[in-house]
């Protein structure tokens, strides 16, 4: 019983991750792991800073 909780929990959260990230980039964020994807210049750029604001 203990393993059919824990992979419905799995489950869940992995599904969880997957609708996110699915609703972000039909929103038409390019760089969903960016905080500030909506005003990042990197990421209006079209490449990602992976939250790195100097661009290195």
């Amino acid at each position: 019983m203990e393993n059919l909780v824990i992979a419905v929990l799995l489950a869940l959260i992995l599904g969880g991750a997957a609708l996110y990230l699915y609703r972000a980039k039909k929103k038409g964020r390019r760089c969903v792991g960016c905080p500030d994807s909506d005003s990042c210049p990197h990421c209006r750029g079209g490449s990602c800073c992976t939250g790195d604001k100097n661009g290195e």
